[in-house]
């Protein structure tokens, strides 16, 4: 079962490559990351617990400051953007 877990969460890192949205990734990344947590507390390895910490917070983060950085700014349409007369 424990091997499970670290196989798990390498599929899910390596799946993270494969969308398109940043946002999505990085928050699948934070997963992957939260299974390797999840490893380590089992394995009683101190240096992936650590070294996945910090991944899933900066990965959480950086999912939150693009999500709310793009709410806040307005999407510009080629309505919007075309020259008036």
């Amino acid at each position: 079962m424990l091997d499970w877990i670290g196989w798990g969460a390498t599929a899910i890192f390596s799946i993270s490559y494969f969308c398109r949205n940043a946002t999505r990734m990085r928050l699948v990344q934070a997963l992957a990351a939260l299974l390797w947590i999840i490893y380590g507390i089992l394995l009683k390895a101190p240096p992936v617990i650590f070294a996945n910490s910090i991944v899933a917070a900066v990965a959480t983060y950086s999912a939150w400051r693009q999500h709310s950085f793009r709410a806040q700014t307005p999407q510009e349409t080629v309505r919007d953007s075309a020259p008036t007369n």
